[in-house]
C-alpha cells in the first residue's frame, strides 16, 4: 500500500453500508500498526513506516522474529481460552492490522458462536478489519475506533456492549499494545479498570516488548527510532509488565517470553531473539 488511493480501493471492497471511510490516515508519519504489518511481510503500510521499520530492523534484525513470534502468541493463547477454558467471548484491543489467524478465527474454530470486538485507535486498522469481516461474513464480531487510554470509555461503547456481555467471562486481550502506552498514563491503572469490569472466569492476556535481553545501546536506540511515530515505544522489565497481573492466576507457565508460552512445538529462537514477554491469567 502506498497512497491514499489504495486506502480508498481496499475501502470500496466491503460492504459499505457496514464500513466506514477513513478519516486521517497520516500517511507521512509512522505508525506503529502499519510497522508491525511490515514486520510481519504485510503491505498495510506507507513509506514513512517502512523507513521507520528498516531503520528498527537495521538496530536489530531480530525484531520480525519477535513480531512473529507475538502472533504465535497470539493464536495460542487464544485457542487455549478457547478450546481449554471455554472462553467465548473476547475484547481485543489494540488489534493492529488483521493478519491471517486472527482472534474470531481460532476462536470460532471452536464455538462457531464466538464473539470477538475489535478495538484500535488507527483508521486504516479500522478499514481493513471491517472489510475483512464483511467479506467472511463474520457476524459475532465487530470493530470500534477506540483508544486504550481511556478505559472507560470502551467498556460504555454501545457498539462493545451489543457483542459483549459483561455479565459472562471475557478474555481481555492485550497483544504488543502497552508498550505504546506511557508510564505517565499509568497502564497498569487503565488494565486495572478494564480487569475490574469482567466477572470471576475472564482472563487477561499481555504480550509486552522488553529490553530485558538488549545491550544498554540497542535499548536506547529502539525506543529513538519510535519517537516520529503516532505513539511512543517503552520497553518494560519482566517486573513491570507482572504488575499486569496482580490479583490473578498465571496459568502455566507464567510469565515467559513468547515462544515459550504453551510451544506447539520445541522454541527455535533464543530469548535475545524475541524479547516479548508473554503471559495469560485468569480472574477468581
Amino acid at each position: 500500500m502506498t497512497d491514499h488511493q489504495d486506502v480508498s480501493l481496499d475501502w470500496m471492497s466491503g460492504d459499505q453500508d457496514e464500513l466506514r471511510p477513513p478519516t486521517d490516515l497520516r500517511p507521512e508519519v509512522p505508525h506503529p500498526a502499519r510497522m508491525y504489518d511490515y514486520y510481519l511481510g504485510g503491505k498495510d503500510n506507507f513509506p514513512a513506516d517502512r523507513e521507520a521499520a528498516e531503520k528498527v530492523l537495521g538496530l536489530s534484525p531480530l525484531v520480525r522474529i519477535s513480531a512473529q513470534a507475538n502472533r504465535s502468541f497470539l493464536q495460542r493463547a487464544v485457542r487455549e481460552l478457547a478450546a481449554g477454558q471455554g472462553i467465548k467471548q473476547f475484547l481485543d484491543i489494540g488489534t493492529g492490522i488483521p493478519t491471517s489467524g486472527n482472534t474470531h478465527e481460532i476462536a470460532q474454530q471452536v464455538y462457531p458462536d464466538a464473539k470477538v470486538a475489535y478495538l484500535d485507535n488507527d483508521p486504516i486498522v479500522l478499514v481493513h478489519s471491517r472489510a475483512l469481516l464483511a467479506a467472511a461474513g463474520a457476524g459475532n464480531a465487530t470493530v470500534v475506533q477506540a483508544d486504550l487510554r481511556d478505559p472507560a470509555a470502551i467498556l460504555e461503547d454501545p457498539e462493545v456492549r451489543k457483542v459483549i456481555d459483561f455479565d459472562q467471562p471475557v478474555a481481555l486481550l492485550l497483544f504488543a499494545v502497552l508498550h505504546f502506552i506511557d508510564d505517565a498514563d499509568d497502564p497498569w491503572a487503565i488494565v486495572r479498570t478494564l480487569v475490574d469490569a469482567l466477572p470471576a472466569g475472564s482472563f487477561l492476556a499481555v504480550s509486552h516488548g522488553t529490553a530485558d535481553f538488549s545491550t544498554p545501546e540497542q535499548a536506547a536506540k529502539g525506543p529513538a527510532v519510535y519517537k516520529t511515530a503516532t505513539a511512543q515505544l517503552t520497553m518494560r522489565p519482566r517486573a513491570d509488565v507482572l504488575r499486569f497481573f496482580e490479583g490473578l492466576e498465571l496459568l502455566e507457565p507464567g510469565l515467559v517470553t513468547a515462544p515459550a508460552w504453551r510451544p506447539d512445538e520445541a522454541p527455535k529462537p533464543t530469548d535475545a531473539e524475541t524479547a516479548i514477554w508473554a503471559g495469560v491469567a485468569r480472574k477468581a
